[in-house]
């Protein structure tokens, strides 16, 4: 019997994936479970053309994504902070400044967990920190850190 599976199903599939299964399965655990719908041509229909409208979402967000990585790219942000005798500095600059500092430029849509900031930066120097906009859109913005 083919069923259209609604939700992930370990060994068997992902949602809107059509998958071929035992009678008594499907009748069994997967149809009372609301896991999965018997396949018949209405529900396959449904189930591209919902597909579709997801994809073209999709692409509708990396297109987003995309301009703006193009506004992005040439963004450079400075941060003037105090720096004891050895050079070390007082605090460090961490994502939520970041984000800040972009928020002021004009860039609101880009919040702190969007930036992959690993560790706060605790030295003087150039960074180029990389943006999480969408899947496969990594711009970078250069971070300089100078002393105040």
């Amino acid at each position: 019997m083919e069923v259209i599976l609604r939700a992930a199903v370990d060994n068997l599939g992902e949602p809107g994936e059509i998958v071929k299964v035992s009678t008594v399965f499907a009748f069994i655990f997967l149809l009372p479970r609301a896991v999965a719908s018997s396949a018949t041509p209405g529900n396959r229909k449904r189930i591209a053309q919902e597909r579709a409208r997801l994809e073209a979402a999709e692409q509708a967000r990396r297109a987003a994504a995309q301009a703006i990585a193009a506004k992005l790219e040439p963004v450079q942000l400075t941060f003037s902070v105090r720096v004891g005798d050895e050079g070390k500095l007082f605090g460090s600059v961490t994502s939520a400044d970041i984000a800040n500092q972009l928020h002021a430029q004009g860039f609101g849509e880009i919040e702190k967990r969007m930036i992959e900031l690993h560790e706060p930066i605790k030295a003087l120097g150039v960074y180029k920190v990389p943006v999480r906009l969408h899947a496969g859109v990594h711009p970078e913005i250069k971070v300089w850190v100078i002393k105040a």
